[in-house]
């Protein structure tokens, strides 16, 4: 098989059996990447099986003894995880099942001879987009031939990591078929909402992030966007399958940069208009602040956005210079505020600490999110920038002797090495706050919840009263974290530590959480026969909706 990618996939009748491909990954609303992968293998002849990792080894072994696949491949992302996918590795060798082990992702690709010394029961890693390259090994490994030669691979021979030549992106993402979707999509204000993808790669060089070192490092075309019909017709088709009214975009960043971008967004809004997409559903995109002007995104509102995630990731201009965000203050600014103006929901991506911290920037940063969040429009939330692997700050902290931790939860300190001490504290007192399923995230789900009914369930009663009810307590909220991080960081730096009190948070978020419970349940209360009667009539099979938040 060639090394560059052919435009078209050659169609074989599946063979009768078992599944030959097992691909493991996390499937959380929907892995696009597996279910690319998947595709594109069913249509070359391929059975295939998903196998979701978090499910227990025992189940996955017992599947697997079963199927007896011919290969196994491993989906992973991030190395944190690395750990959870040996085990499942190991438990599956165990258990006597000696196919080839193969794994892709961004950490794989970039950081292969790391993967590949510690973790000795893969077999090869797929770099980069991999559709291509696993065809061709699973052909090789069908006719009993060497697959060490195939482009795009990486493996272990005699203690030595070997890197073949890498394969070209896949150039036309047309001639991909849509991605294999094999669970149920899951739910928000009860409405069906699935992923979908309009294009592949970023134009940007974020020093915090593997995406753009990840599209850059194999050859070909950094930045593909699939045709606005290609993508609408796979909507539709979501639609008319699933019930699905609520699409989440998961581009890397969504194709609105210069003219082009413009030109693609215009005629992608029209084909939404003219199918009847922009009266029946709503979508997510994620995106610079850069692009957000009122004429474009006004006219995307009309077409169904009804939500804007941005990485800002810092609000002052040291921070944005480190991370190489190519960005300023006042864009962000500037951006927030157009959004808020066209009553577009936002959230957003923000690293309240980076390498160039300082316990003032950390206040600076606070003072920022007060100006954007400060009236209640979203939840406060923030993270800590991690050096994750392939990514260019890792090695330039790595060059400082700033680089800490280990494999799988890389560190590094910050410049005032009281700062280590106070992040720990203050991210273990703010947890129930603002990490998974805490306080911020849940008040996001309700925003995200209330925008899904108003759009797709016209004239609800009290609905005003709710968004006002909603953002006061948003508001609040986010003050008492800032005034908590404003004053802790300032007491810290004089040496008093007991303005962290993780005990005395946690009771407040519970608190919280309670009102914000029975907040949204009673408006869904009131409201409850004309959602149902909205979602039944969308959605023929699937839970009505209930009164309790998720």
């Amino acid at each position: 098989m060639d090394s560059g990618w052919s435009g078209a996939i050659p169609v074989r009748a599946p063979r009768a059996g078992a599944a030959e491909v097992a691909l493991v990954g996390f499937q959380d609303q929907g892995n696009l990447g597996l279910g690319y992968l998947a595709a594109v293998l069913r249509r070359h002849g391929c059975a295939i099986e998903m196998i979701e990792v978090r499910d227990n080894p025992e189940a996955i072994a017992a599947r697997l003894l079963q199927q007896q696949p011919l290969v196994v491949g491993f989906s992973l992302i991030f190395q944190f995880f690395l750990p959870q996918y040996r085990r499942i590795a190991r438990h599956l060798r165990a258990a006597g099942i000696r196919c080839h082990f193969t794994i892709g992702g961004h950490y794989p690709s970039l950081c292969h001879d790391e993967l590949l010394t510690n973790f000795p029961e893969i077999d090869s890693v797929v770099r980069y987009e991999g559709e291509e390259t696993l065809i061709e090994l699973v052909d090789r490994l069908r006719a009993g031939a060497d697959w060490r030669d195939i482009s795009g691979i990486a493996y272990a021979r005699d203690g030595e990591v070997v890197a073949t030549p890498p394969r070209p992106l896949v150039e036309d993402l047309d001639a991909l078929p849509f991605p294999d979707r094999p669970y149920e999509p899951e739910r928000v204000g009860g409405f069906p909402t699935l992923p979908v993808l309009a294009s592949r790669g970023c134009i940007r060089r974020c020093s915090f992030c593997s995406i753009h070192t990840f599209y850059r490092t194999a050859p070909g075309k950094v930045v593909r966007v699939r045709r606005p019909e290609k993508v609408v017709e796979e909507m539709l088709e979501l639609h008319r399958r699933h019930g699905v009214r609520v699409f989440l975009f998961q581009d890397d960043d969504f194709p609105l940069w210069g003219r082009k971008g413009r030109r693609w967004a215009d005629e992608l809004m029209a084909r939404m208009h003219d199918s009847g997409l922009a009266d029946n559903t709503i979508w997510k995109i994620s995106c610079r602040a850069e692009y957000v002007e009122p004429e474009l995104f006004a006219a995307m509102r009309e077409a169904g956005l009804f939500l804007v995630y941005m990485g800002i990731e810092s609000g002052v201009e040291t921070g944005l210079d480190i991370l190489f965000k190519q960005m300023t203050v006042e864009q962000n600014l500037s951006a927030v505020a157009t959004l808020k103006q066209l009553d577009i929901v936002y959230s957003y991506g923000f690293m309240l600490f980076d390498p160039s911290s300082t316990f003032e920037s950390v206040r600076q940063n606070i003072g920022f999110l007060r100006r954007i969040v400060g009236d209640g429009s979203a939840p406060a939330v923030f993270s800590r920038m991690l050096p994750y692997g392939g990514t260019p700050i890792r090695d330039q902290l790595a060059r400082e002797g700033r680089l800490r931790g280990d494999l799988t939860h890389p560190d590094y300190d910050f410049i005032d090495l009281r700062l280590n001490e106070y992040y720990r504290r203050l991210s273990d007192t703010v947890r129930p706050w603002i990490h998974n399923q805490g306080l911020s995230n849940q008040l996001s789900y309700a925003w995200d919840e209330i925008e899904t009914f108003e759009r797709l369930t016209p004239g609800l009663r009290g609905a005003k009263a709710y968004r006002r009810a909603l953002a006061r307590l948003t508001a609040h909220v986010n003050e008492r974290l800032f005034r908590l991080v404003e004053e802790s960081s300032l007491a810290f730096e004089q040496g008093d530590r007991s303005l962290l009190d993780p005990e005395g948070v946690a009771a407040y978020c519970e608190r919280t959480r309670a009102k914000l419970v029975d907040l949204r349940n009673m408006f869904v209360a009131n409201n409850l026969e004309p959602l149902n009667a909205r979602i039944n009539a969308d959605c023929s099979t699937g839970p009505v909706l209930r009164p309790q938040i998720h």
